[in-house]
């Protein structure tokens, strides 16, 4: 068997882990915490190496949301469709990483190729601000 498909069970445990967070971001040690509520022993060091050849394969997409902070990802998955963009919204209070897909930041988008020359990222935008629960609760 070819050493790069060789399938650990490691590896098996971290994609099913990584199917249990579908359309929620995570951290590293989001998946460490998993695997301890579930009392299996799996090192950090494993976890982010693992992580990386995911991220690698295009199963996981990795995202950066600000130099502070560590790397957070996505399960994609093989049937996501990764031409589909979407933009961030990260609550700044709680944390809550938000996916948003609008037609109006996709003209934007459009607008600065245009008339800028300037190709957006869209994975990687992130807007920062207050979510709806939180926004809701600075203003009672």
């Amino acid at each position: 068997m070819d050493k790069k498909n060789y399938k650990t069970r490691q590896q098996d445990l971290l994609l099913s882990c990584f199917k249990a967070m579908k359309h929620r971001h995570f951290t590293a040690e989001d998946v460490r915490a998993y695997f301890e509520e579930k009392d299996i022993s799996i090192g950090i060091a494993t976890i982010y190496r693992q992580i990386e050849k995911f991220v690698s394969t295009g199963v996981v997409q990795k995202y950066f949301l600000g130099e502070q902070n560590a790397a957070c990802f996505e399960y994609v998955g093989e049937e996501c469709h990764k031409e589909i963009s979407h933009f961030h919204l990260k609550c700044e209070k709680c944390g809550t990483l938000i996916h948003l897909e609008c037609s109006d930041l996709e003209k934007l988008s459009s607008h600065l190729k245009a008339e800028h020359g300037f190709a957006l990222d869209a994975f990687r935008t992130v807007f920062y601000g207050l979510c709806q629960n939180c926004g809701v609760a600075a203003t009672a």
